[in-house]
């Protein structure tokens, strides 16, 4: 400082430097540049931090901030908060400086009577003042840092109309209703006002809030559910953002840090403390498992699957018109279980009437089928069908009849609209093929799908059916919307199914993260094998419990899956799936179960060239153009059936139990 330099004052020294306070407005009037003002405030901090000239530094700053124009008000003083060495800077920002010293002066001044003491020091008001929008947001951000949010709401209402002002009130709004709740009734009860969402002063802040605004939901959960599973999953995840907010604390602006992260550790000692108290369960009896292997999941059972529900009702909300529609895809993907349960989506809008091809057996005549789908329209629509010599006589032109009678009795009554489910419809393919049922029966579908807008058709079967290529499927496919592919389940609905496998019945039993990320490694979302998995833990669970009084915890952890899955006995129970795939890749295109012989011993997956290399060195005899053109079609076709997958390059089967059943089945 050039007044240091002239007048030889010492650079430690309670006396005014000349035209310091002079120097100092001059440095912070950089309104204009963000740096230059950054840089300001640097240089104002070495000051406090080097010298004792911390009163004329007060003065500079406020002097500054009341020529302020109003809308670079807070912003200012964020930036003086951003970083103070002695936070009294923000203090004093706001609160009068010579009634502090008076003060302090008074105080020290034992002569005086202790009545005319007290008289005097009520007269100097020491405490942060809100009469300009200068010393309202330094109080405010002052009030932050020293976690008195209520108060620093109170200064923040004087700002609420300059630039940033809405937002900071917002924010210590939020953060007082955080600080006062302090058990899980509280924090149940909380209304949080939405937050802002651009231009944001605190954005870091507002990320840590976001995740306590969380926690508050997943606590409402808890409060909610009566099921143990829902409870701990919500509990858990909201443990997660707790540790995630103050693993991140150090990011949180300075002033209002301590705060948040005092408000984030009280409330996870309450989420601890309720987790030990859902944890709790004492099991005494056998655990029924809530898993239903093989046959169609139905009622509370049905869990997931809510992208392709969401399909059909946007497909059938209208009960006015029924669009006729195609489910396929792999086998035992849940097909079924979603046709047995979709009626039950749609609110009674839309009946279901649901057929299993597969159990009209060894049939004589179409006539048969006919009288099946009648009996099952009548069921669900209490319209008595037409006698069965109707059928053996009439045929197709007997079931229009009968559908004509049911479109006038739905349009006359309620309104109700009504799908035909025919599920397992590759079985039409094999009846035509075996001259059971004639080709025109695809014919006759559309004509029936076409007669009345409140009847449509849902088709579901294998991706063969997808590949139907026959001019008599075609006539029927071209008026149904595009085909809808039952696939494999998400890792998130996969987690769900396991962990709350019902959604009325409370499952005691739990997983740690580890236990389902290695099951859905396992089945890649298969359904049948997730079932499948969570059937045999619970088995294995009470075999342990019950029968070799084995004392363990109510959690299947990832050994307990490796226990299970490396048992030959998994694979034995569930062959009926494996050796389901295994005979689909013996139809179609050739080459396909040698194709995954080659790739089961390669978990990571081989490139076409090296599946080609596999195939020669076996038989080197082959032409190697041929070869390589059915290995193409059969990789494609694996690929179409959900059953292998290209990733980077490299050709890998995608269900990892799938492939050790193949390595298993090649050493018998």
């Amino acid at each position: 400082l050039p007044g240091i330099r002239k007048y030889r004052i010492p650079a430690i020294t309670y006396l005014p430097y000349p035209s310091f306070s002079q120097q100092i407005r001059q440095w912070l009037r950089s309104d204009d540049d963000d740096q230059r003002a950054a840089a300001a405030l640097v240089k104002v901090n070495q000051l406090l931090a080097y010298t004792l000239q911390f009163i004329p530094i007060i003065d500079a700053v406020n002097i500054v901030l009341q020529e302020l124009p109003a809308q670079q008000v807070i912003y200012r003083v964020a930036q003086l908060a951003e970083n103070p060495f002695d936070w009294d800077l923000v203090h004093f920002a706001s609160a009068s400086l010579e009634n502090k010293l008076k003060q302090r002066f008074l105080d020290g001044f034992f002569i005086l009577p202790k009545i005319f003491k007290r008289n005097l020091l009520s007269r100097l008001d020491v405490n942060p003042r809100l009469d300009t929008q200068a010393h309202a947001a330094a109080a405010g951000f002052w009030y932050l840092h020293e976690q008195e949010p209520a108060q620093a709401k109170k200064a923040f209402t004087v700002t609420r109309s300059l630039m940033y002002g809405e937002e900071m009130y917002i924010l210590a709004d939020t953060l007082a209703k955080f600080n006062v709740a302090t058990d899980i009734t509280e924090i149940s009860k909380l209304k949080i006002r939405p937050f802002p969402t651009e231009s944001l002063l605190r954005k870091n802040t507002w990320d840590a809030l976001n995740s306590l605004n969380h926690v508050v939901e997943d606590v409402q959960k808890v409060q909610r559910s009566s099921s143990r599973q829902v409870r701990a999953f919500a509990i858990s995840r909201a443990i997660g953002e707790i540790r995630q907010i103050l693993d991140t604390s150090g990011t949180i602006q300075q002033a209002e840090r301590q705060l948040v992260i005092n408000i984030t550790q009280t409330w996870r000692t309450v989420l601890e403390r309720l987790a030990g108290e859902v944890g709790k369960v004492e099991i005494t009896t056998p655990v029924t498992s809530p898993y239903i292997v093989g046959d169609p999941v139905e009622g509370e059972y049905f869990v997931g699957r809510e992208d392709i529900i969401r399909q059909l009702e946007e497909i059938w909300r209208n009960a006015g018109h029924m669009q006729s529609v195609v489910l396929y895809g792999h086998r035992r993907m849940g097909k079924t279980s979603i046709l047995r349960n979709i009626a039950a989506a749609l609110d009674c809008k839309v009946k279901v009437a649901y057929v299993n091809l597969q159990t009209v057996g060894d049939i004589e005549d179409v006539s048969e089928v006919l009288m099946l789908i009648s009996d099952k329209i009548a069921r669900v629509t209490d319209i008595p069908p037409l006698p069965d010599t109707d059928f053996i006589n009439g045929k197709f032109r007997t079931l229009e009849r009968y559908l004509t009678l049911v479109a006038d009795q739905l349009t006359n009554n309620n309104g109700d609209g009504l799908i035909i489910a025919l599920d397992e419809f590759e079985t039409i393919e094999e009846l035509i093929k075996d001259n059971k049922i004639p080709q025109t029966f695809m014919r006759q579908l559309r004509t029936y799908a076409g007669m009345s807008p409140k009847i449509g058709f849902a088709l579901a079967g294998l991706h063969t059916l997808e590949e139907m290529t026959s001019d008599y499927f075609q006539a029927f496919y071209a008026s149904v919307t595009p085909p809808i592919k039952v696939s494999f389940m998400t890792e998130d609905d996969t987690k769900i199914i396991l962990a709350n496998p019902s959604s009325k019945i409370d499952f005691p039993l739990d997983y740690t993260p580890e236990a389902l990320t290695e099951i859905y490694a396992l089945t890649h979302g298969q359904p049948f094998l997730t079932q499948l998995v969570g059937s045999m833990l619970v088995r294995q669970y009470n075999n342990q419990m019950f029968h070799l009084r084995q004392k363990r915890d109510p959690i299947f952890t990832i050994d307990d899956v490796k226990q299970i899955t490396e048992n030959p006995n998994f694979f034995t129970n569930g062959n009926y799936y494996f050796d389901g795939v295994w005979r689909q890749a013996s139809q179609g295109a050739k080459a396909q179960q040698q194709v995954l012989q080659i790739l089961s011993d390669y978990p990571q997956g081989l490139t076409c060239h090296q599946i080609y290399q596999h195939i020669i060195n076996l038989n080197p005899v082959v032409d190697e153009n041929l070869e390589q053109d059915l290995i193409q079609e059969a990789l494609h076709t694996l690929q179409r059936h959900d059953v292998i997958q290209e990733k980077d390059g490299f050709w890998l089967i995608l269900v990892e139990l799938f492939r050790r059943w193949v390595v298993g089945r090649k050493s018998y």
